[in-house]
């Protein structure tokens, strides 16, 4: 059986709306819708009626090239929404056995003890350390048995008014939002692999008018941060510097964009803005330089951030690049001599089957984790905004004593009752009950015998 899944990522430049399926443990991409975004700036809602405009035409060309029909999305939600705490919760655990209900205590009480502000709802209760009686350092407690587990939990939150117009927007567009997830973890699960989850990876999403950073460490996010820096600043920058019209500014960056010294120089012709008859000679290595500064500033904000975060040295993967701005040439040889000793690589989508080329490249990659996440890619035991734990373990009640026993007896096997517990004797038939209680030596005037004769005719 598959399940339908619709992704919107409502960046600050395009809106990307995918339609995939989940079924045998695969997730394939059934179709893709683009639109440029209109109504959002630096990852804010401007405009709702642009917004939703923008959303429904990229979910309806979705639609159509998939060919399926689906109103309930998972959606992305820009780093300027939101901001971050960290908080333990610890409980006890009566049974001394660790199931998924006492996981679900102990990150609700977690997010109990979190101090949140009442205009902020929360979206991820990511949890990066368990800790069970006196061992530390837990991947994983299921099963497991204790007197006393806790948790350190990783909580991001956006402002409620900001979430109510991302929503109204979507609702205009004719779309219910399901899940909402945070866009640098969304991209962070598209490009990353179990094994940098483990050794620790910071991944940085350079998006079009954003930047963001999350950090993780103990299998799961423990920092993020947000940067209202982007590609179209670099664009800005070229049009402002060399007196040219955005669009040919734009063009400019994605042809003959470069960050790499390629040891010649060339002189090219640009349009003057409000200069419909001459044109501007320009060297590469003005551009150059213009695309150079506004890079370097980028990377070293976001250099500092992984500094201040205090997890620098828990990354022993390094940091992940990944966004449309990395597509610039010599983008990952600049990180690496801003960020030396740390290994520095290009990060693209993966996991995703029947995918077009397009969808696997960088810019999509939240796009893309979004669908990764509706299908179960997501940190293990978080809580959503809902407040539901999202686990991969199937949900098994104990079993009563009577029914172990009872399983046992059928399989010839005798059962392991607890010491704790009051044992119960394998089931034995009517009649061998009955003769048990004729064996014993009663008289024959005794209330017993005359229930046993009563019972040996009824039987």
């Amino acid at each position: 059986m598959s399940t339908l899944i619709l992704a919107i990522d409502i960046g600050s430049t395009k809106i990307c709306a995918i339609i995939g399926k989940k079924q045998d443990g695969r997730v394939e991409v059934s179709g893709h819708g683009i639109a440029r975004s209109q109504g959002i700036k630096k990852g804010t809602i401007t405009n709702i009626e642009l917004a939703a405009r923008s959303i429904k035409k990229a979910v309806d060309d979705a639609k159509r090239v998939s060919g399926l029909n689906i109103t309930t999305a998972t959606i992305s939600i820009s780093g300027a929404y939101t901001k971050s705490i960290n908080s333990t919760g610890v409980v006890n655990i009566p049974n001394n056995e660790i199931s998924i209900n006492e996981i679900n205590r102990v990150m609700q009480t977690a997010l109990y003890n979190a101090n949140i502000p009442n205009e902020f709802e929360v979206l991820h209760v990511l949890p990066f350390k368990f800790k069970i009686d006196d061992q530390d350092y837990i991947e994983d407690p299921y099963g497991m048995n204790a007197s006393r587990m806790e948790v350190d939990t990783h909580i991001i939150m956006t402002a409620k008014s900001s979430l109510e117009n991302l929503k109204k927007a979507v609702n205009a567009a004719g779309i219910e939002i399901g899940k909402v997830v945070l866009s640098g973890y969304a991209s962070a699960i598209a490009v990353i692999n179990q094994d940098d989850k483990e050794r620790g990876i910071a991944v940085i999403d350079l998006g079009g008018h954003t930047s963001n950073l999350v950090i993780y460490a103990g299998n799961s996010i423990q920092y993020n941060d947000f940067l209202a820096v982007g590609s179209n600043h670099i664009t800005n920058d070229l049009s402002i510097a060399l007196h040219t019209p955005l669009d040919v500014a734009e063009e400019l960056k994605i042809t003959k964009g470069s960050l790499l010294d390629t040891g010649f120089n060339e002189n090219i012709e640009l349009p003057i803005i409000g200069d419909e008859h001459n044109l501007n000679i320009v060297s590469m290595d003005i551009v150059h330089s213009i695309i150079h500064s506004r890079m370097e500033e980028t990377l070293t904000i976001l250099a500092n951030s992984i500094a201040t975060s205090g997890l620098k040295n828990q990354i022993g993967a390094g940091v992940m690049l990944t966004g449309g701005m990395t597509k610039i040439e010599g983008t990952r040889e600049l990180a690496q001599a801003l960020m030396p000793n740390i290994p520095v690589r290009i990060g693209y989508p993966q996991y995703i089957h029947k995918a077009s080329n397009e969808l696997l490249s960088v810019e999509y990659a939240t796009g893309m984790g979004l669908l990764l996440y509706e299908a179960g890619y997501n940190t293990e035991y978080e809580l959503e905004r809902h407040k539901q734990m999202l686990h991969s373990k199937e949900y098994k009640p104990r079993e009563s004593l009577r029914d172990i026993a009872i399983n046992s007896s059928s399989a010839d096997l005798k059962p392991k009752i607890s010491v704790s517990e009051p044992s119960f004797s394998t089931k034995s038939s009517d009649s061998d009950l009955f003769a048990d209680l004729s064996r014993e030596p009663v008289k024959k005037s005794s209330p017993l015998h005359s229930f046993v004769e009563w019972a040996k005719k009824i039987f």
